[in-house]
């Protein structure tokens, strides 16, 4: 029984990939890793948000002229 659990990759992928990871930076750098990653996702959830805001802008300031 093989379960597909992230982009095909079975658990055995999985932990080979967590194992090489873990091998290659170390126990203490991967929070640090995580750490950055999530304030890099934050910030461009930001950066959408900020540009659908601004898209949306000039159809506001259209619709108060009218």
């Amino acid at each position: 029984m093989n379960t597909l659990l992230f982009l095909g990759l079975g658990m055995q992928e999985i932990l080979l990939i967590a194992l090489i990871v873990l091998l290659l930076f170390g126990g203490k750098k991967i929070p640090e890793l995580m750490r950055g990653l999530g304030k890099g996702v934050k910030s461009f959830k930001d950066g959408l948000n900020d540009v659908t805001t601004s898209a949306d802008e000039p159809k506001e300031k259209e619709e108060e002229k009218n």
